[in-house]
């Protein structure tokens, strides 16, 4: 475990609901007038948590390149999970399980808002490579707006050897690519599947498509190409949902 400071209203707000208990001081900015900002001190100051109040500059130092918003928590991070974490999550989230896997992703708020979107599509575990990818930052946490605190974030060395390890635990996968015929309207999303999403740039990687079991893209026919990956995680995690919502 390792502590760090989480900036801004909604990853403060996150923390202080899922896991206040590891929550070990805020900071708010003297001053401070957001009526959310003074509702999180007050919240923090009904669980014991204390609550100090620092000039900006100290924030702003705290926060690097984020936003902080006036207000800022020092926070007891667990153990992320690990790959070893992931036989279990799939066992217990059975023929619901529902796997987003990022394959290079290298923007830190493009990966905070693929956590958001997984968050909210109630995700079984986000996987993203070790290497060529980025890490769970602070600015990652500040756009997952709570994302990083409510689904498993698992980092795992080979790649293509996860993949095989999901098929062999009975997980259909599909790899978004835009130049395949295949619409993601046309594919079973129905019982446990990983759904993979290639790099900004790109795409999906050669090994990495390969271990699909299908390639899907989103129908555009507007005049842009492609959607920015954290836009077309939301569009494919939600058409899976609506899928599976029909079935019951």
């Amino acid at each position: 475990m390792s502590e760090h400071w989480i900036v801004g209203i909604n990853p403060v707000d996150g923390a202080l609901d899922n896991d206040a208990a590891r929550v070990r001081e805020l900071l708010v900015e003297n001053g401070q007038r957001n009526p959310r900002v003074h509702e999180l001190a007050e919240r923090a100051k009904t669980l014991k948590i204390p609550v100090h109040h620092r000039p900006r500059e100290q924030l702003d130092r705290l926060a690097g390149e984020a936003r902080h918003q006036g207000v800022a928590a020092l926070y007891e991070a667990p153990a992320l999970a690990t790959e070893g974490d992931l036989p279990d999550l799939l066992e217990r989230a059975g023929d619901a399980a529902l796997v987003l896997v990022l394959d290079g992703v290298t923007d830190p708020h493009n990966l905070g808002a693929c956590l958001r979107s997984a968050a909210a599509a109630n995700v079984t575990a986000v996987i993203v490579p070790k290497d060529r990818a980025v890490g769970l930052t602070p600015v990652v946490r500040r756009a997952s707006a709570g994302g990083a605190d409510r689904v498993p974030l698992i980092a795992v060395t080979n790649l293509a050897r996860t993949l095989k390890v999901l098929k062999d635990a009975g997980v259909w996968i599909t790899g978004l690519a835009g130049d395949t015929e295949q619409s993601i309207y046309g594919i079973d999303f129905k019982g446990p599947v990983a759904l993979v999403m290639g790099s900004e740039g790109e795409g999906l990687r050669r090994l990495t498509r390969e271990t699909c079991d299908f390639t899907a893209k989103i129908p555009m026919p507007g005049a842009m190409e492609s959607l920015n990956v954290s836009v077309a995680t939301g569009v494919v995690l939600f058409e899976a949902l609506r899928q599976r919502s029909a079935s019951r």
